[in-house]
């Protein structure tokens, strides 16, 4: 599941509506929103993702949300280390290999030094 999958469900959830009524509602078919829910689908389109924050009625901030969280969802994503030190390749292919063998907990810190490092002053944009 990718974390755009996870976050549909939660919404549907928290709606109360099944897989088909809400790609009835999004005019998809359920088979596709279950891909995409289960991480067998790339990141949906713009209109795709327009059509789901109006269908939960999602505001300014909680559709920025869910549309940073759809760029982040590619479940066959690549990195491009053209131009970087051979280190910084060397961890896109170790992460690449390793990547189904990291505990949760590995996972979580990785995550949070990715994070920290983000908001870090000289590497916003």
């Amino acid at each position: 599941m990718t974390p755009f999958g996870e976050l549909l469900r939660q919404l549907r959830d928290r709606k109360g509506v099944s897989q088909k009524e809400m790609a009835a509602g999004i005019g998809v078919s359920p088979a596709y929103l279950s891909a995409l829910e289960h991480g067998r689908r790339g990141a949906p389109s713009f209109d795709l993702l327009q059509r789901i924050a109006g269908y939960f009625n999602i505001i300014w901030d909680d559709a920025d949300h869910l549309f940073g969280v759809a760029g982040l969802s590619d479940p066959k994503a690549t990195i491009d280390t053209g131009g970087l030190s051979s280190r910084h390749t060397l961890l896109a292919n170790l992460l690449a290999r390793d990547i189904a063998r990291l505990s949760a907990g590995t996972v979580e810190k990785m995550l949070e030094i990715l994070r920290e490092e983000g908001e870090r002053p000289e590497n916003r944009p």
